[in-house]
């Protein structure tokens, strides 16, 4: 593999990657001890925790972080987390990627903590993050958000869901979107079930990861339901902006290339910003690495940029057969 030169010595540092799929269980509550242990700096951040019903009557949960010292309306950036579709959820008002974006693009993010697989495969998840869309553009008035500045975004699985949630957005006649992050984006579940760069190294997430994480999600196959792999779409045209990250030694390059190139022929305004040498999740093991800050400036840039346009409804096309 061709490692990037500031990432080598880390890189060579690094365990075998144990496999969190084997105790789903007790990987989440490593994350959970793991952030109350390293609390997230909320200096000029404050949040509060809303509870969205469910068209069933069960409730979703989400959390909304905002600059403790900006007047509203904010523009409001929808965060689904990460974690393989199956963990990866911080515990309420700690979710640091939340908390460090409303630092970045001065904006209300909504932390959405979608239901999780297997307990609640797809479409559950997807779903859940599509309401809390809309959720927060029906009530952005008492929120303090603005609902013509929108925006989605996550990594990894987070920005599988972001990318749907868009198609989403377009197909139901809205929100309406100014911009979706894609950071290293999970959206095709035929990922890894060919050859991938990190392949034959066991410190690193290879194909097999990927497609643990596809099967609790997606257990009887995305085809099932058409916003369950956001890569399935056939028509990509009428989405918002979006900002692609892809890694060169990341099990989701290829299809994160490929879907950044079919936004691109579709006449999508697409940013790709390629980070040669880096694996999935790099920035967690290098964060002050300046690849990792060069990495996190561009995508963030992108989406605080994006912001500070206001988009209309008549920006959303209308569902095509």
């Amino acid at each position: 593999m061709r490692v990037h030169p500031e990432l080598a010595p880390v890189l060579e540092e690094l365990p075998p990657l144990l496999d969190p799929y084997a105790d789903i269980e007790g990987t989440r509550a490593g994350l959970h001890a793991l952030a109350r242990h390293f609390p997230a700096d909320r200096a000029g951040v404050t949040s509060e925790r809303y509870a969205v019903p469910r068209p069933d009557g069960s409730l979703l949960a989400v959390e909304i972080y905002r600059p403790s010292d900006a007047p509203g309306p904010l523009p409001g950036v929808l965060h689904f987390h990460g974690g393989g579709y199956t963990f990866g959820q911080a515990p309420p008002g700690e979710d640091r990627t939340a908390i460090e974006l409303v630092r970045e693009v001065r904006a209300a993010v909504v932390s959405v903590e979608y239901r999780l697989a297997p307990e609640h495969p797809c479409p559950a998840a997807v779903e859940d993050c599509h309401l809390a869309l809309e959720w927060t553009a029906g009530q952005a008035a008492a929120l303090g958000v603005d609902p013509a500045r929108l925006a989605v975004g996550g990594q990894s699985a987070g920005a599988g869901l972001a990318a749907a949630v868009a198609l989403m957005a377009r197909d139901r006649g809205g929100p309406a979107l100014v911009h979706q992050s894609l950071v290293v984006p999970d959206l095709d579940d035929t990922a890894g079930t060919g050859p991938t760069p990190a392949d034959g190294d066991p410190r690193l997430p290879d194909g097999a990861f990927i497609q643990r994480g596809w099967r609790h999600y997606a257990p009887e196959g995305a085809a099932t339901y058409p916003y369950a792999a956001a890569a399935r779409a056939t028509d990509l045209r009428g989405l918002p902006a979006a900002c692609v990250v892809v890694c060169g030694l990341d099990p989701l390059r290829d299809t994160g290339l490929a879907y950044a190139r079919r936004l691109m022929d579709a006449d999508v305004r697409v940013a790709l910003h390629y980070v040669p040498g880096a694996w999935h999740g790099f920035e967690m093991f290098a964060p002050d690495s300046r690849i990792a800050r060069e990495t996190t400036a561009a995508w963030t840039g992108q989406l605080r940029a994006a912001l500070q346009v206001r988009v209309g409804p008549q920006a959303v096309l209308s569902r095509r057969p």
